[in-house]
């Protein structure tokens, strides 16, 4: 039993020096890679793919990597689930989450809070509601989507921002 012991806090210290032994980025390429997308959120030219749903009242949920949100400066294409509820139902059951092409829409870009940090909101003409997504973007590469939407309870979705240099 006292091998065992031992055997597990060897086993635990082995892999805890291991975590600490990353590759960490430098400062130069953390500055690079922010401003690579501060110049694709400024040129509205991302792709935003989710990998968590958070939806209103219910709990969250692991997305497979599928599910994404491309902007160009003249279409926005989209293609995310939703999960929660619907106020008004669509006739046709292929129209339940998010899947639409859009050619019509407002871009505003505004800085965050903290430096590194934009929100960017997004409000779609073309469709028969109201819709908007408003993303809250890091230079990390990381994002926060909330859908807000007349016929839909609310919905966000954490993801990672891909520019299209990188992709």
């Amino acid at each position: 039993m006292r091998k065992l012991a031992h055997l597990g806090i060897a086993l635990f210290t082995f892999l805890l020096f291991f975590q600490s032994c990353g590759t960490p980025r430098s400062a130069a390429e953390k500055e690079q890679q922010a401003a690579e997308i501060a110049n694709a959120v400024n040129a509205s030219d991302f792709i935003f793919k989710a990998t968590y749903a958070h939806p209103t009242g219910f709990r969250s949920r692991h997305l497979s990597p599928y599910y994404e949100v491309d902007v160009s400066s003249d279409t926005v294409d989209v293609y995310l689930p939703y999960f929660g509820r619907a106020y008004k139902a669509p006739m046709n059951p292929n129209e339940g989450g998010y899947r639409f092409t859009s050619v019509d829409f407002d871009y505003s870009v505004e800085p965050g809070s903290k430096s590194g940090n934009w929100y960017v909101e997004i409000k779609f003409n073309d469709l028969d509601r109201s819709v908007s997504f408003n993303f809250d973007i890091w230079e990390n590469e990381t994002a926060r989507l909330s859908i807000i939407d007349t016929d839909r309870q609310g919905i966000s979705f954490q993801g990672d921002i891909v520019t299209t240099k990188n992709e």
